[in-house]
């Protein structure tokens, strides 16, 4: 027996698994399974049954706390880890974690309860989870279906353009300006705006060394410090001199766009040459980073200064980006298809941009990368560049509606802020990127060691530079402007769904002027408590959404929390899908059958026509009648199913008599078809009358009537109506054209009607 009990003790489960025998499972508790079953037969008539993919904690506990019953599936791996804790002295009291035990195997029960029960709720981090389309109307999701057109860096950037069918704002006031440069077009408009960026920045950093060297330093401005700094770099190097001919070829550049803008060149002749070929262009940029990027003096530059302010004035007027573009010409380089930060570069140079685009083939097939123009002049606090995190909630697309948090939260970088340097410790503020780096010891004491400061602290330290007043003026209305342009854009592409939400994080850089600016829209924004300023506010926006979303649906007294509605659009109505009932009437158009060139040439000689047979033509014109006109051409498809009656101002026509043979009066009229006519004539077809009308296409018409007629008809018929029985004459021209080469075809029926007359 104590071998059988050592041999027990031995058997050791492998690492990595849960061993649970027989005797050490958990007794089942009556009342507690009791209670549960009580508490899920609750949830299930009330539909409260929801399904959490995801590290939410918070959204769980919430919806517990308001009834709801949750349908998992274990992870074994929690309890392992929990107990490797337990034996590397982390696990905390041991009371604590039987509790724990206690609490997640109650919950187990509750999940095996209704395992098969339809779940009415979903929060996912990811939107291909749940498949959207197949959820009935009562159940509730957290994404929306094709939503990736404004959250993905290539659709904000293609979407935004489409603001002026929305809205009249420009996007250049809140969105800089972002190119793909997959698209050979977009390349090319980007290549052209690099070089008129040059041509500004050229004539910006003329003036700002002016003004250094005229006033010893730069009263604190960030430009003219850099400015300063590239003065003093030129002292210190021996740089060779730039001739100012390229201050010429920058101010007549810009002329040049502003004379596009009001169309005035569209009177300039096409060929008049481009400003610069591609080697000019080539030589002035070269030229251009000696003097900005080096520090090189331009010859006899103080004569430009003038000129130089009065250009940059003008391009102000119509260029909202041109104070935050600085001097540099700097672009951020990402690609469109990751996020947190990952690829992102940032470049100066135009070669060396289209270098590391070109250097991918897959993402410029796909149209993948995208090229944004960088901000170089963002609001420093203590030096160091940051970005704002703003949550916002959208509950439906039509009508949009859309939901603006009240709090957020700021992102620092963990070096200086530098345009000599193009590190993503210097320029990227994402968290995913400066949490693994360490602070640098030029930083200011001011800024925390974990990157982050809440609004309230920004807050605070706009009241100490005397701009208290410009969070509430400029700033919140500046981002709850930009994201309404943005979703207004997206509408008609993202799928709407009455029972469904979702939560989005938009990132922006304050400028100078504290004029925010819209960088890129996040769905499913992370949710970690990070750092102590994100586990507070992430945990308030995870409840304050249920609240909307659960709370307010059913109470619209209800607390939203720092929720706040800022746009609700007016409903647009939808037409009613009518299925296979959907049908388009119509007939088809036939192209005329074109005669062999044998059949329409005409001899030289018939072009004139003889005088008699002409004489004979307009005479038996006149006897038909001068007012009579040619029916319209639907006539003739009209006449097989109903016949057509004759307008009052025509001759009435005259049926067929029955057919017992009475004798009729009739009018016997001839008319004479000469080779000489110069244009065929066109008859259209009627099988069931005997009449005969003829026209022609040209302005020369010959109407031929009948007192017979009925409706219009192919045949073009002469003879005696008192003989209805036999066949008259009859022509019949080829493809439906009467020709002066048609052949009369005779045969015995009408030899003999003929002799009879």
């Amino acid at each position: 027996m104590c071998v059988h009990v050592c041999a027990f003790v031995s058997a050791i489960p492998p690492e990595g698994k849960v061993h649970r025998s027989f005797l050490n499972r958990p007794t089942l508790n009556p009342e507690r399974l009791k209670t549960a079953k009580a508490m899920v037969d609750k949830a299930v008539k009330m539909h409260k049954i929801f399904s959490v993919q995801g590290p939410y904690p918070v959204v769980r506990a919430a919806l517990r706390a308001r009834g709801w019953v949750e349908q998992h599936v274990p992870h074994p791996n929690k309890r392992v880890h929990r107990r490797r804790s337990d034996e590397n002295g982390e696990g905390g009291d041991n009371n604590d974690a039987d509790d724990s035990d206690d609490e997640d195997r109650e919950l187990g029960e509750r999940s095996r309860l209704i395992r098969n029960e339809m779940v009415y709720f979903y929060w996912t981090n990811r939107r291909e989870t749940v498949e959207t389309r197949t959820l009935q109307k009562e159940q509730i999701s957290n994404h929306f279906v094709k939503a990736g057109s404004f959250t993905t860096k290539v659709g904000l950037c293609v979407n935004l353009r489409n603001l002026h069918w929305f809205d009249s704002a420009d996007p250049d006031t809140f969105f800089p300006r972002c190119y793909r440069l997959g698209a050979e077009d977009e390349k090319h408009t980007f290549i052209e705006d690099y070089r008129r960026t040059a041509c500004t920045s050229l004539l910006q950093c003329i003036v700002d060394r002016r003004s250094v060297k005229g006033e010893g330093h730069s009263s604190g401005k960030n430009q003219g410090n850099q400015s300063e700094t590239f003065w003093r770099q030129r002292k210190q190097r021996d740089l060779p001199l730039v001739p100012s001919k390229m201050i010429d070829i920058a101010l007549e550049v810009c002329q040049e766009f502003l004379d596009s803008l009001v169309h005035s060149d569209i009177d300039m002749s096409l060929e008049t040459t481009q400003t610069l070929t591609k080697e000019q262009w080539a030589e002035f940029l070269n030229n251009y980073y000696l003097v900005v990027h080096d520090g090189a003096a331009i010859d006899d530059s103080v004569c430009f200064v003038d000129r130089c302010q009065d250009m940059l004035q003008r391009m102000r007027e119509v260029s909202p980006q041109l104070d935050t573009d600085g001097i540099h010409n700097m672009w951020i380089i990402k690609p469109g298809a990751m996020s947190r930060g990952r690829g992102i570069m940032c470049a100066k140079r135009l070669d060396e941009i289209l270098k590391m685009v070109d250097s991918d083939s897959a993402l410029i097939r796909d149209s993948k990368w995208v090229v944004q123009k960088y901000l170089e002049r963002p609001l420093l606090v203590h030096g160091t560049k940051f970005d704002v995190r703003q949550w916002f909630l959208v509950t439906d697309w039509n009508p949009l509606t859309v939901w603006f948090y009240r709090k957020c939260y700021l992102r620092f970088s963990t070096q200086p802020y530098s345009l000599n340097i193009l590190d993503s410790s210097v320029h990227l503020c994402n968290n995913s990127i400066q949490k693994h780096l360490q602070p640098s010891q030029h930083r200011h004491q001011g800024i925390p060691a974990d990157n982050m400061w809440s609004c309230d602290q920004f807050r605070a330290f706009l009241s100490s530079q005397g701009q208290a007043a410009q969070w509430e003026t400029v700033v919140v209305p500046g981002m709850k402007k930009a994201v309404i342009h943005a979703l207004q854009t997206a509408q008609d592409l993202v799928e709407s769904r009455k029972n469904a939400f979702e939560l989005y994080g938009a990132d922006f850089i304050l400028g100078h002027d504290l004029r925010p600016w819209l960088i890129e829209i996040n769905a499913s924004p992370t949710m970690a408590p990070s750092t102590p300023v994100t586990a507070h506010l992430c945990a308030a926006v995870q409840e304050d959404t249920l609240r909307v979303v659960l709370d307010w649906r059913s109470n619209r007294s209800a607390n939203t929390g720092y929720f706040q509605l800022i746009y609700k659009q007016a409903a647009v109505k939808v037409p009613q899908y009518v299925g296979v009932n959907l049908r388009v009437d119509g007939s088809q158009i036939k192209r005329p059958r074109s005669l062999h060139p044998s059949r329409t040439a005409n001899p030289p000689a018939a072009r004139h026509p003889h005088p008699s047979t002409k004489h004979c033509a307009i005479k038996e014109k006149q006897s038909v009648g001068e007012n009579t006109k040619p029916p319209p051409k639907k006539w003739a498809k009209k006449a097989v199913s109903q016949p057509s009656l004759p307008s009052s101002d025509a001759q009435p026509p005259c049926f067929l008599p029955p057919e017992q043979p009475v004798p009729i009066p009739t009018e016997i009229f001839r008319f004479q078809v000469s080779n000489s006519i110069k244009d065929s004539l066109h008859v259209p077809v009627n099988a069931q009358s005997r009449s005969m009308f003829c026209w022609r296409k040209k302005p020369q018409v010959l109407n031929l009537w009948s007192k017979t007629y009925h409706a219009p008809c192919l045949s073009l018929e002469a003879g005696g109506l008192n003989e209805p029985d036999k066949d008259p004459l009859t022509l019949e021209p080829t493809a439906g054209i009467l020709h002066p080469r048609s052949r009369l075809k005779k045969s015995s029926q009408h030899q003999a009607c003929h002799q009879s007359h």
